[in-house]
C-alpha cells in the first residue's frame, strides 16, 4: 500500500525525522490560509501516488497567500499520470544547501533490508552514477546500530562530529525503526535536504506490505487503484491502466507481459495490462472487453492460448460485445488452443479472421493503431 507524501511525513515525524512545517488542504482557500499560518514563501505540492510530479508541473512555489490560492486552484484541476489531484500539501520553502538521498527496502536476493544512500539526491536520482550510491545490507538480528549509520554518513562525505552528521545518524536510525515497526516494503527520502545546520525530509515515499496491514490498524488505508482497475479487481481480473493506445487482453500474466513487450518491440504502446486469467468464462471476458473499450484505444489485440480458457467462450464474448454495444476500433485476435476451431468459426461469422501466431497479430495491431 503506497502512502501519500503527507502521510509518510506524519510517520517520519513520529519516528523523530525532521520535516518542514506544512499542512494538507483540500481547496484553494484552505491553501491560502495555510500559507498565512506557515509564513511565505511556500511550496504547493500535489498529492498523488506518482513520481515525477515536479516535471509534470505538480509542484509550484508561491510568495503570497494569493499566489498560493492561484497555484492550488491550478493544481486541483490537474491530472498527473492519469491520477486526479484531490489534495495539496502547503509547506515552508526550504533553503537548500545540498540534496541527499536515503532509502530502505528489501533486497530479495540477499534476503535482508538494504540501506541505500547518496550525496547526490534530487529529481534525477536514477541517473546518478553507481560510484555515488552507497548500499549497506542490515542484519535483522543486529538491527541499525549507530556504528553502521555512522559509517554510511562518513561514506556520504559528511563530518560525523558536525551538527549535520549527528542529525543524519539519528535520521537513519529513525528511518530503520519506522521500516521495521510499520512493516514497510520501502521508505524513501528524496531529497533529504541540508539547510544550514538542519537536515530535513523534503519529500517522502512510504509503501507498506499489504500482507501486514492486518497488524497496522493505526495506519490510514489508501486506495491505489483507478476506477477501472477497481472494477476489474471486483470482477477477479488483473487490470492496470497504462499510457498507450493499444488495448490488450490475454489469458495469463506471462502471456500478457509477453504481449506488452512485443507491442513495444514493434513500436506500439499498450493502453493497459489485462490478464483475463485461466478459466474466465464468457461473461467475464465480455466485461474485460468493456474495460478495454473504456480506455478509448485506437486498436485492440486479444492474445489467447487456450488451456483452461476455452477459445469458443472468448469468441462468443467478443461477438456479444460487438453486437450489443459495438466495438468502434479495429480488433486483432490470436486464438489457438482448446476449442479453437469452434472459436474461429464464431469469429468468422462476426467478420474476424483469427491469427495463428502472436507476432503476426501484434504487428498488425500496431499498424492499425497508426
Amino acid at each position: 500500500m503506497k502512502m501519500f507524501e503527507y502521510m509518510g511525513k506524519q510517520l517520519f515525524a513520529e519516528f523523530g525525522i525532521p520535516i518542514p512545517k506544512g499542512r494538507m488542504v483540500s481547496n484553494p482557500d484552505e491553501a491560502a490560509q495555510a500559507a498565512r499560518e506557515i509564513g511565505a514563501p511556500v511550496v504547493v505540492k500535489s498529492q498523488v501516488l506518482s513520481g515525477k510530479r515536479g516535471k509534470a508541473g505538480g509542484i509550484q512555489f508561491a510568495d503570497t497567500p494569493e499566489e498560493v490560492r492561484a497555484a492550488a486552484r491550478e493544481l486541483f484541476g490537474m491530472t498527473i499520470q492519469g491520477l486526479p489531484v484531490s489534495h495539496v500539501l502547503v509547506e515552508e520553502k526550504l533553503q537548500i544547501d545540498k540534496e541527499l538521498y536515503l532509502s530502505l527496502t528489501v533486497d530479495a536476493s540477499a534476503k535482508k533490508p538494504v540501506l541505500i544512500a547518496s550525496s547526490h539526491g534530487g529529481m534525477d536520482i536514477e541517473e546518478v552514477d553507481e560510484e555515488h550510491i552507497i548500499k549497506q545490507h542490515i542484519d535483522v538480528e543486529l538491527g541499525m546500530q549507530k556504528f553502521i549509520a555512522s559509517d554510511v554518513v562518513r561514506k556520504m562525505g559528511i563530518a560525523l562530529n558536525g551538527p549535520q552528521g549527528k542529525e543524519l545518524i539519528k535520521i537513519i536510525t529513525g528511518l530503520y525503526k519506522l521500516f521495521v515497526e510499520k512493516d514497510a516494503e520501502l521508505v524513501e527520502i528524496n531529497p533529504l535536504v541540508i539547510s544550514g545546520d538542519r537536515v530535513i525530509a523534503a519529500d517522502s515515499k512510504v509503501t507498506i506490505d499489504d500482507e501486514a496491514l492486518y497488524r497496522q490498524s493505526d495506519l490510514p488505508r489508501v486506495e491505489e487503484r483507478t476506477a477501472a482497475e477497481k472494477a476489474a479487481h471486483d470482477l477477479g481480473l488483473s487490470f492496470v491502466e497504462l499510457d498507450g493506445d493499444i488495448g490488450v487482453m490475454a489469458n495469463g500474466a506471462g502471456i500478457t507481459m509477453g504481449t506488452l513487450d512485443t507491442i513495444a518491440y514493434f513500436g506500439g504502446k499498450s493502453a493497459n495490462f489485462l490478464d483475463a486469467g485461466g478459466g474466465t468464462g464468457e461473461e467475464g471476458t465480455a466485461k474485460a472487453l468493456e474495460l478495454i473499450l473504456s480506455r478509448n484505444p485506437k486498436a485492440i489485440v486479444i492474445n489467447i492460448f487456450g488451456g483452461i480458457t476455452r477459445c469458443d467462450d472468448v469468441a462468443r464474448a467478443f461477438a456479444s460485445v460487438k453486437k450489443n454495444i459495438g466495438i468502434p476500433v479495429p480488433v486483432v485476435i490470436r486464438l489457438v488452443g482448446t476449442n479453437q476451431d469452434a472459436g474461429r468459426a464464431i469469429l468468422k461469422e462476426a467478420g474476424i479472421e483469427a491469427y495463428d501466431f502472436m507476432q503476426d497479430a501484434i504487428k498488425k495491431a500496431v499498424e492499425l493503431a497508426g
